[in-house]
This record gives structure tokens, C-alpha cells and sequence, in this order.
């Protein structure tokens, strides 16, 4: 069951993925696409919030290969999270 929920749920990050890459312009300029904007970025944020609040810092705190990811990964929701509530705004 899980590799099935894993499964969906990368499947879903790949379209996502795709829907970026080829309606950029709609995301951004039309309502419904900035509204899908907003629902991205709460996405990421809630992401980025579990990330520091949902793991425990034992599976990270003095593995170097580990905490290098685990500072990548934050920086890389932090900046989805910002573009995407940002093109809401915008």
C-alpha cells in the first residue's frame, strides 16, 4: 500500500512539475491560475513548516551528507513557497 501512495503522490509532484513548465504564462497572469498559484504555495509552506517541525532532528543533526539535504531541501521549499504566494500577489 504504501509504494502505491508513494507512487501517486510523486506522480502528482510530476504534473505539478509540468503544469509549471508548460502554462507558465497562465499561472501567472489569469485568476484561476493564480488561484492554483496560492494553492501551491500553501502546499510548499505546509511543506516547509513539516520539515521543521514534523521530523526529528535525529534523522539529520551530525551527518554532514544528511544535513547538507536537509539544508538544501528547506532552502528549496523556501523559495517555491515565496514564488508561487508571490505570483498570487503579484
Amino acid at each position: 500500500m504504501m509504494y502505491i501512495h508513494t507512487f501517486f503522490i510523486a506522480f502528482t509532484l510530476l504534473l505539478v512539475g509540468l503544469l509549471c513548465l508548460t502554462s507558465a504564462p497562465d499561472l501567472i497572469s489569469t485568476p484561476f491560475g493564480k488561484r492554483i498559484s496560492l494553492g501551491l504555495g500553501i502546499f510548499w509552506s505546509v511543506r516547509l513548516l513539516i520539515q521543521f517541525f514534523g521530523y526529528s532532528s535525529q534523522t539529520w543533526k551530525g551527518k554532514a551528507f544528511e544535513t547538507t539535504f536537509h539544508i538544501l531541501f528547506i532552502l528549496f521549499w523556501t523559495y517555491l513557497s515565496v514564488i508561487f504566494v508571490l505570483i498570487y500577489f503579484a
